[in-house]
């Protein structure tokens, strides 16, 4: 055990254990071992007290309190309830908390990281005995949660704002407006709050999309029931509008729903509302709903990165159980750039070919597959980009591609960017032999046949080169 762990006061270990039962944070431990069970708890309780100063409450509850800590042999073992979350937690926090933990132990102790599998299942089974479920009144996906919701630069910050409300509904951040093109992972998120509140939380949540809403209070206006209407609206503990552009222009529609709003928001009630639009581009809605919409926090979603797309596709084949070579990831995520939605339309597609045919998954099939997908989304690439990729690759300086240089380190990269050239643009090839310094047009052919046959005869090279076309194609 560290030396420092027989200078902790009796008072002290009391003060921590009382910490941690209040965090439900109480580290995991080898029983019997009372000594260690002491500097262990003594450990965790200081790193909780500074983590949560440092992050903040939001942060805190989304990322520390779902983790266990164990003290072995001059380690603090930090294990969380999955892979995804332990490699987001790493990305966000590990090095503030390897200087927290520097700062306990004066250096004595180093930190670990693991995944264990059983503590998804046991928040899951504390979170249902200590609260009531709450209830949801509208239809919601119980796919769509934050666990595999996939976190890029595009969409951090609306999913950040998101997990503060579905922890602290009516306090962060109300109301919430998220606003992004089709596909992009809004109602993911809109879902995800619901699924969050309902399980944690005796709260009443209502979700709709505007369209609902709308038909909703036609029906009551026929059957005379519109105060029915308001009291199921007005009695909710949050309520989520999905596709809220849906009410523009419908005065009557908006004079309820300006009602309804101002009487959850006044009561502390939160409220969620999705759009495809900022408030500020709406044109057919009263200034004074605007205004509303504007007066919470207002976050967007971007279009997704390649990197985020990637990730996003890799996670979808998981959860489908699908197999798909990296090449034909990396095809779908370089060319299908603007919506996710349609890159999983892609990959349902595929998955439907292979059942249904037998074939397996290949870069050629996914291009036959999904060519009218793919076809809209062609990047143009030029032969410096080629060049620069390649060269990049290779680890070589692009300005060598054009040089007189015939070293195999350098003519092999030549001749796979000639190749690249060849199939990737519509060039000739005496074009592409002046992009090469002025080459001769039969040395660019060479090149090409080369290559051709290299690629028939060397799985790997095939490979390299698969990965470079989908990254220029991009």
């Amino acid at each position: 055990m560290p030396s420092f762990a027989a200078s902790i006061s009796e008072q002290d270990h009391r003060f921590c254990r009382e910490r941690l039962q209040v965090e439900g944070m109480q580290a995991k431990l080898d029983p019997g071992v009372e000594e260690q069970m002491t500097a262990a708890d003594w450990i965790w309780a200081q790193m909780v007290s500074m983590l949560q100063d440092k992050v903040g409450t939001s942060a805190f509850d989304a990322w520390f309190r779902p983790l266990s800590v164990k003290v072995d042999d001059g380690r603090v073992i930090v294990a969380a309830p999955s892979r995804f979350f332990l490699e987001e937690l790493q990305r966000r926090y590990e090095d503030l908390m390897r200087k927290v933990l520097e700062e306990v132990s004066g250096g004595e102790l180093v930190l670990e990281f693991r995944v264990d599998s059983s503590l998804a299942k046991e928040t899951r089974t504390q979170a249902k005995r200590e609260t009531t479920p709450g209830r949801v009144d509208g239809h919601v996906d119980p796919r769509f949660t934050f666990e595999n919701f996939v976190v890029g630069e595009s969409n951090r910050f609306c999913h950040a704002a998101c997990e503060a409300v579905s922890r602290n509904p009516g306090k962060a951040y109300n109301p919430l407006y998220i606003y992004g093109g089709v596909g992009l992972g809004k109602t993911h998120l809109l879902n995800a709050i619901a699924l969050r509140i309902v399980h944690t939380m005796p709260a009443k949540v209502v979700y709709r999309t505007g369209e609902a809403f709308t038909n909703e209070l036609i029906e009551a206006i026929r059957g005379q029931s519109v105060e029915s209407f308001r009291e199921r609206y007005r009695q909710v503990d949050v309520l989520i509008v999905d596709d809220v552009q849906f009410i523009e222009r419908k005065e009557r529609t908006q004079e309820e729903f300006f009602h309804t709003f101002n009487e959850l928001h006044a009561a502390g009630r939160q409220i969620v509302l999705a759009s495809d639009r900022s408030p500020l581009e709406f044109r057919g809605i009263a200034e004074r709903l605007r205004s509303r919409f504007n007066s919470g926090l207002v976050a967007d979603i971007q279009p997704p990165d390649y990197e985020t797309r990637l990730a996003i596709l890799r996670s979808k084949t998981r959860i489908a159980e699908v197999e798909l070579p990296d090449e034909v990831a990396e095809l779908i995520a370089s060319q299908i750039t603007s919506n996710v939605r349609e890159m999983e339309g892609a990959l349902t597609r595929l998955t439907a070919h292979m059942s249904l045919t037998g074939e397996p998954i290949t870069l050629e099939v996914a291009r036959r597959v999904l060519r009218d997908m793919l076809r809209g989304h062609e990047h143009v690439v030029g032969i410096e980009e080629i060049q620069e990729a390649v060269a990049d690759f290779y680890g070589i300086h692009v300005r060598e591609m054009r040089s007189g240089k015939r070293a195999r380190a350098v003519a092999f990269p030549r001749q796979v960017a000639m190749y690249l050239a060849k199939t990737l643009t519509t060039l000739s090839l005496p074009e592409i032999g002046q992009g090469f310094g002025g080459r001769h047009h039969t040395t660019v052919l060479h090149a090409v046949q080369k290559i051709e046959a290299m690629r028939k005869e060397n799985p790997a090279l095939d490979e390299e080169i698969s990965r470079l076309e989908a990254r220029l194609r991009r």
